[in-house]
């Protein structure tokens, strides 16, 4: 199907009433929107605002080209009538934070399984064109110094709570792959690295408005762990762009393809950057994994992507520096503090 794709010309999103995009009233999805109804596009958003907020979709509160569904994807009555329908599908609902995954696997693996496998269902009887969202967790603990899309993957044992969103995206990927085998479904998967900028909470873990929230607030900055293992942040304007270019790619489907920044930083040293950039004189303190998740608690030491394959189909790379999305959640809480009084 990707190859068959790569010989045709143009893109293989086709002529249709709307671009359907699940979970789009959440960081990335609201993103997404923005980006889609600057283009002219009219939007249906399906999201059972579990993890995401109306107020991110505040600035189209009266735009006639946005309905907006709050329900789960799978209690959709409407979702075969959306697809077929569709122009394109952005799959983006999803349980996210490490803290959200460890305390309530059973909803992370059911919200992530379940509502794609519906998702898929829908999609496949309407061979609407969809891009999935997954995640650089599908790594698990390898060890190597950047990930590529061919690599083996390493999950960590079941008994170890924080492994079960790894392995419910990496069944979305199955589930994705297998329904463009058997049905002929025209589907990309987008291992999203870290994303950070403006409407990320730090309620569920994310680490850097956690970072920006206790900085502005005078509030020790947790560094969780050692402090020493790194991480790559997109900033969310830069992933948005990789996904509008990737969904418009006719090579893209049927591949899975890394989307993320390749700069590496120690978490310790993001938190410093972060005091730097917001004037902060809060201490940085070491918690350790069993503290701030639960005993037995395994991390990623690196997670660098490579994204080779990103540049090759789309023709670009995340350029937006990782400080631009720090001064942006500052100016954003600030402007929160100031709203509250």
């Amino acid at each position: 199907m990707g190859r068959r794709g790569a010989r045709g010309r143009g893109t293989l999103v086709r002529p249709g009433r709307h671009i359907l995009v699940t979970g789009g009233a959440g960081f990335i999805g609201s993103h997404l929107v923005d980006r889609l109804l600057a283009e002219g596009q009219r939007v249906v958003v399906v999201d059972d605002l579990s993890t995401g907020r109306l107020e991110n979709l505040a600035a189209h509160r009266r735009e006639p080209r946005l309905e907006v569904k709050s329900q789960r994807v799978s209690a959709c009555r409407t979702l075969p009538k959306l697809a077929r329908e569709a122009r394109l599908i952005f799959h983006l609902a999803a349980a996210v934070g490490v803290e959200l995954v460890v305390r309530e696997p059973v909803r992370t693996m059911e919200t992530n399984v379940l509502e794609t496998e519906a998702l898929l269902r829908a999609a496949s009887a309407a061979r609407a064109p969809v891009l999935l969202a997954s995640t650089s967790e599908v790594y698990g603990k390898s060890r190597k110094a950047y990930f590529a899309e061919e690599d083996d993957l390493c999950i960590g044992p079941p008994h170890l709570g924080r492994w079960a969103y790894a392995c419910s995206k990496l069944m979305d990927e199955f589930l994705a792959l297998g329904h463009a085998r058997q049905h002929g479904l025209p589907v990309i998967i987008a291992r999203l690295f870290n994303t950070v900028g403006p409407r990320q909470t730090g309620r569920y873990g994310m680490v850097l408005p956690r970072f920006v929230q206790a900085a502005l607030e005078g509030q020790p900055l947790q560094v969780y762990g050692s402090g020493r293992q790194t991480r790559c942040f997109c900033h969310v304007r830069d992933t948005v762009e990789a996904l509008w270019r990737l969904a418009h790619c006719p090579a893209a489907y049927g591949q899975v393809v890394n989307v993320g920044s390749t700069r590496e930083i120690r978490i310790l040293d993001l938190a410093r950057l972060v005091k730097k950039l917001c004037h902060s004189e809060s201490p940085l303190v070491r918690v350790p994994y069993a503290q701030a998740y639960a005993p037995g608690f395994e991390d990623m030491q690196r997670r660098r992507p490579q994204i080779r394959r990103l540049v090759r189909l789309t023709g670009f790379r995340p350029r937006i520096p990782l400080e631009r999305a720090i001064e942006e959640l500052k100016e954003e809480r600030g402007a929160a503090r100031q709203a509250r009084g």
